[in-house]
């Protein structure tokens, strides 16, 4: 199979030159960004194909009017399956996915496994059609961003070019999914932070509006939320002050949503054993969904009910079937299917499954605008319009998450048709964005890799120091000195060293000081005394590094204790080398023109 595979890229490859001869750089591009969308729309097809026929085959058939015990073990199965899947099959990381793309970009040149090309469909369709509480965007985005990568290394694109085709296949996927092409080019503009040039905007709109097409083709003309706004949903000047208040409704439970995620992430990957984190999490999951039968899967079903007003509709299969008539008690259980839905998302997640938060965050904010306005409707008597606020808590909700505030309106306007509440969209999503951004600075996506000094921002200087790392930095030809040597001892060495500071350690291997040559000198050929003792020369250093600090830490130590040379040491301070001023400027500027050229 892998020769057959071979065979395939190696006639692929030399097509692809061929063309290459033939065609000018951005010609080139265009039509690599047409292929890239074509097999990425092809991809997404597939993954709702497959889906669907999981779903179809698990709970299509249930009776609306009774709870279905099955809810209890479908969600730790897809679970297991997916881990499985991931560990024996694909033996990668294929989680999270919009996160994975944005970290190819920052440390592996935009390069991604072949296997992504398929496996996180597999993976993502397994969580997601026994219920896994998340979204099908991330696997499919990275499914997208693999496709382009690898189409680009085909080509041998450099790396510039390599990421714009990473770029224009996630664009691609997400249009494809949501048949919303404008979407598709602001989420990489946004959120994936790439280049608004001319050269980078044109390849992104080909491959979105291909990707659109192919999805329009095999799967209809009709949106994924078919949604259409009547005289009664349309925006009032008077209802401005209920989108403020929704706007920091949103705002605050998007830093919720992001706080849960994490604690109860962080919670269910301590957990030390594998078949544990299964057992919490088939416990945690199937309680939440036979309880609450909404929050099966991504939720598409859950929102459109929304969309229709037909709020009754999310109590079927559940214990509260013959409640859903009543007004208080549908408030209280969307309420807490809202609350519930980030637990659900993160404990499938961490557990091992594969999916997103995409989705988890569209239903989320619709659940926040039925909320207020199913309130509002109650208590008040007004007649609020449940679809046009659960239409735009989504985009507010989405817009605080992914901290993509463009994303979100045109995503909305483009699911819906609903241009009409353009006004309404940018009122909340914008609140919420600040809101959110007050709370909390990064998005659900670059939280890990902003802390980790490996998010690429439209800051190129500080994009420069993601390219840079410590170990590789780092240099250790310097001969070791032990602490008993005497300053004779070090003179014999000179002779050969190529350095001109030398590290002190003790037997085991801890750093005790440094002995600087300069030091050394007036000594050093008075035989008389080649017998003291090398610490009587040696000096503590200003700063001590450690091995996986991030460059931009570094920097600054260099100018307050004006030296060009720290050592490096671990945590248990045993010596590892040195990094050198020289040596990190060096790298910068070497960066600074990759990510420039």
């Amino acid at each position: 199979m892998r020769e057959l595979t071979d065979k395939i890229l190696g006639w692929c490859r030399s097509r692809i030159q061929q063309l290459t001869n033939r065609l000018s750089n951005r010609q080139m591009m265009a039509l690599l960004a047409i292929v890239v969308g074509l097999f990425a729309g092809l991809g997404t097809c597939f993954f709702e194909m497959l889906l669907h026929g999981v779903r179809a085959a698990l709970v299509t058939w249930f009776p609306v009017d009774r709870a279905q015990v099955l809810f209890l073990i479908y969600p730790a199965i897809g679970i297991i399956l997916a881990t499985l899947f991931v560990k024996y099959i694909v033996k990668d990381e294929i989680s999270e996915g919009v996160t994975r793309v944005l970290y190819a970009m920052s440390r592996r040149d935009s390069r991604i496994a072949r296997h992504n090309c398929w496996s996180s469909i597999v993976g993502g369709a397994t969580t997601i059609g026994f219920g896994g509480s998340v979204g099908p965007e991330a696997p499919i985005v990275l499914t997208g961003a693999a496709i382009g990568s690898n189409v680009g290394k085909l080509a041998k694109l450099n790396y510039k070019e390599l990421t714009l085709m990473l770029c224009c296949g996630a664009g691609a996927a997400v249009a494809a999914i949501f048949k919303a092409p404008i979407t598709g080019v602001v989420f990489v503009l946004e959120i994936l932070m790439l280049d608004i040039t001319a050269a980078s905007v044109f390849p992104l709109i080909l491959a979105s509006v291909t990707a659109t097409t192919i999805a329009l083709v095999f799967r209809g003309f009709d949106p994924i939320m078919a949604i259409t706004l009547s005289a009664e949903d349309v925006f009032l000047i008077k209802q401005i002050p209920l989108y403020i208040l929704l706007g920091v409704c949103c705002g605050l439970m998007s830093y919720y949503f992001t706080s849960i995620n994490s604690i109860v992430g962080t919670y269910v990957k301590s957990i030390s054993s594998q078949y544990k984190r299964w057992a919490f999490a088939g416990v945690v999951l199937g309680l939440l969904i036979f309880i609450f039968p909404p929050l099966y899967g991504e939720g598409y079903e859950g929102m459109t009910a929304l969309m229709h007003g037909q709020v009754a509709d999310l109590f079927d299969n559940s214990l509260f079937f013959k409640f859903s008539g009543i007004e208080w008690v549908a408030i209280v259980y969307v309420t807490a299917i809202m609350f519930f839905k980030v637990i659900a998302m993160a404990t499938t997640n961490a557990s091992g499954g594969v999916g997103g938060t995409f989705a988890p965050s569209l239903f989320v904010g619709a659940f926040m605008g039925a909320i207020v306005a199913l309130i509002c409707n109650a208590c008040f008597d007004w007649s609020v319009s449940v679809v046009s606020f659960s239409l735009v808590g989504m985009a507010g909700v989405m817009s605080g998450v992914m901290k993509a505030p463009l994303t979100s309106i045109f995503l909305i306007a483009e699911l819906s048709n609903g241009y009409g509440l353009f006004i309404p969209l940018m009122i909340v999503a914008a609140i919420s964005f600040a809101v959110d951004y007050g709370l909390d600075r990064d998005s659900i996506y670059t939280k890990q890799l902003r802390m980790r000094g490996e998010l690429l921002t439209h800051d190129k200087d500080q994009s420069a120091f993601v390219f840079m790392r410590l170990d590789e930095l780092m240099e250790t030809d310097f001969i070791r000195i032990k602490e008993h040597f005497t300053l004779g001892d070090v003179v014999q060495l000179i002779a050969k060293a190529r350095r001109n500071i030398f590290p002190v350690i003790d037997n085991f291997g801890h750093l005790l000081g440094v002995v600087q040559l300069d030091d050394l000198r007036e000594d050093m050929f008075n035989r008389d005394k080649w017998g003291r003792s090398i610490t009587h020369y040696m000096i503590q250093p200003p700063y001590k590094i450690l091995q996986h600090e991030m460059i931009q830490s570094v920097l600054p130590r260099f100018e307050e204790s004006h030296t060009w040379m720290l050592p490096v040491v671990d945590k248990q301070n045993r010596y590892l080398g040195f990094i050198s001023k020289s040596r990190v400027l060096n790298a910068y500027r070497e960066a600074l023109m990759k990510i420039s050229q």
